[in-house]
């Protein structure tokens, strides 16, 4: 493989790139060499810090003939249009979970980068965590024999961190749907091999300040015969972080004296003072990136086979066998999001997809809408694009 940094280009300068900059600032194999945005102050800040071009549209940046990579950070409603003009321009693509909001519109991203012969790479989300891959790894490994169920929990602030209006409406992608059952999903699907069979579920939509789902909890059933069971609320009350030894979803040392800081910060705030809230944690504002000291994680999971239970932790599993417990390390560092790049890497340089590609995007997509469909109906619903993690 080449030693040559990938020459990435990032399209939406908002609090997704704000994430993911401890990752590119520490790790060599990525070089940011360009940047789309709307707001002039955050391509200007981008072009002092990374000595990059600044752009308006992604389409400029798409004719930059020095960039090889275009990471997609925008809200979930532009992805279909960004990938889809990345797509045309011949460039390798990251973007950010969901891959879309319709399943119409990924299938069309999915189909314009297999046309262009570009990789189309869904991430970062929860699935790349390390212990999740060391998790897939021992389970796939046959080690403690077949996987037979899955308990996924998690407990947050979600709903009642500063939002845009739309990310309160369903339609357009807003509430836990799109944004956090995704991760979930990822992570239980990745666990179990990819290939969900059925879906049923109940949601939660009980604030009707925050019109949209707030909470879910759902049974999936899995070729071969595991079962999962996802459970999510994001109405600020219990934070399960305490089960995850005080670390935060970003490898970040929690502190117990910030409960109810969520809620606190909006309240008597109108809809247009909310969503100038939220802009002051772009790039450019002044925030500062969140450090970690732990690899990310969504909760607690448990995963259980025939000799062993696995409880994934911040920092390694859980292994509790038949007569004896144990743990299994999974290193931090150089960056909290390695993995997202590894992935990178190797498709651009060596031809080699991820698990998380864009079909695979697609089939977690389709899962949100089964949990929407079977919370509207009552009725189990059948799952009819997924696939498994070797493609």
């Amino acid at each position: 493989m080449t030693s040559d940094p990938v020459r990435l280009g990032v399209v939406g300068l908002g609090r997704a790139f704000m994430l993911m900059i401890p990752t590119f600032d520490a790790d060599p194999r990525v070089k940011l060499v360009a940047a789309a945005a709307p707001r002039q102050e955050s391509r200007t800040a981008f072009e002092q810090e990374y000595g990059g071009k600044g752009y308006e549209s992604i389409e400029a940046l798409c004719a930059d003939p020095d960039v090889e990579a275009v990471y997609i950070a925008t809200p979930h409603q532009m992805h279909v249009d960004h990938v889809l003009a990345a797509a045309k321009a011949g460039k390798h693509i990251l973007v950010e979970k969901p891959l879309a909001i319709s399943m119409e519109d990924a299938d069309r991203m999915v189909r314009a980068a297999r046309e262009a012969g570009v990789h189309l790479i869904v991430g970062p989300s929860h699935s790349f965590d390390l212990p999740v891959d060391l998790a897939a790894r021992l389970i796939e490994s046959g080690e403690f024999g077949a996987l037979r169920m899955i308990q996924a929990l998690n407990y947050t602030d979600f709903l009642y961190r500063p939002r845009r209006p739309e990310e309160l409406r369903t339609e357009e992608g807003g509430g836990v749907m799109f944004s956090q059952a995704i991760h979930q999903i990822d992570v239980v699907r990745r666990l179990a091999g990819g290939m969900a069979e059925k879906v049923v579920a109940f949601t939660g939509n009980w604030d009707p300040k925050r019109p949209t789902e707030g909470a879910f909890t759902a049974l999936m059933s899995f070729a071969g015969g595991c079962v999962a069971n996802l459970t999510y609320s994001g109405y600020a009350h219990f934070d399960s972080d305490i089960w995850m030894n005080d670390v935060g979803e970003l490898g970040q040392a929690k502190d117990p004296a910030s409960y109810g800081k969520a809620r606190r910060a909006l309240m008597d705030l109108d809809p247009e003072e909310e969503a100038r809230l939220k802009s002051t944690r772009t790039f450019g504002s002044g925030a500062a990136p969140i450090e970690a000291a732990h690899n990310e994680h969504f909760g607690p999971v448990i995963a259980l086979c025939d000799r062993a239970d696995l409880r994934l932790t911040p920092d390694g599993i859980e292994v509790f066998g038949d007569t004896e417990r144990r743990f299994i390390e999974a290193p931090f560092g150089p960056a909290p999001r390695k993995t997202v790049v590894e992935a990178l890497v190797r498709a651009v340089r060596e031809d080699v997809p991820p698990v998380q590609t864009g079909e695979w995007g697609l089939a977690s997509l389709e899962v949100c809408h089964a949990i929407l469909r079977s919370a509207e109906t009552g009725q189990p619903v059948a799952l009819q694009h997924q696939c498994n993690a070797h493609q």
